[in-house]
């Protein structure tokens, strides 16, 4: 392969990456497979970051101090308890810095895109403590508004995240 071919192949990866919004991992499945991986990178140097995002899939490392906290956190699975009674989604949270961080993050179990007869449901996980350097795990659980067996639920996405120094 020449190499003006391998550049035009990388800088379609780039492009590909900007275009489809791979900012830091949020979204998951309900079916309980976990659908993104997290990564962060660089230093850190406040004692606050918080994050609002769409919750897209993908990994990221380094970028901005704000966008480190929703990068920590890792979707490992979300649906209907074994009671029906509750949506859950269990989540990881990988603190790589060097300080122990307090995490506060919100989830949102949707239904397929655009489909508007599923109503959004919200679950919130508060201060989940994590050490420097290691990982933690957390649940958060919301009150099921539905009335079937949760299959409407196609996917959880972390819309917000946030970390404070502990």
């Amino acid at each position: 392969m020449k190499i003006r071919h391998v550049k035009a192949v990388a800088v379609f990866g780039i492009v590909l990456v900007a275009l489809t919004g791979a900012r830091g991992s949020g979204g998951g499945s309900c079916g309980g497979s976990s659908s993104g991986s997290s990564s962060s990178g660089g230093s850190h140097d406040n004692d606050s970051d918080t994050t609002t995002s769409g919750g897209s899939t993908g990994s990221v490392t380094g970028g901005s101090s704000a966008n480190k906290a929703l990068r920590d956190v890792t979707i490992d699975s979300c649906g209907l308890d074994a009671s029906g009674k509750n949506l859950t989604a269990k989540i990881t949270v990988n603190n790589s810095d060097s300080l122990a961080y307090a995490y506060d993050v919100n989830l949102e179990f949707k239904g397929d895109l655009g489909d508007t007869s599923v109503t959004k449901a919200t679950a919130r996980i508060d201060d989940l403590q994590v050490a420097a350097g290691s990982s933690a795990k957390g649940e958060a659980t919301t009150a099921y508004p539905g009335s079937g067996n949760g299959s409407e639920y196609k996917k959880c996405e972390v819309v917000s995240a946030s970390r404070t120094a502990s």
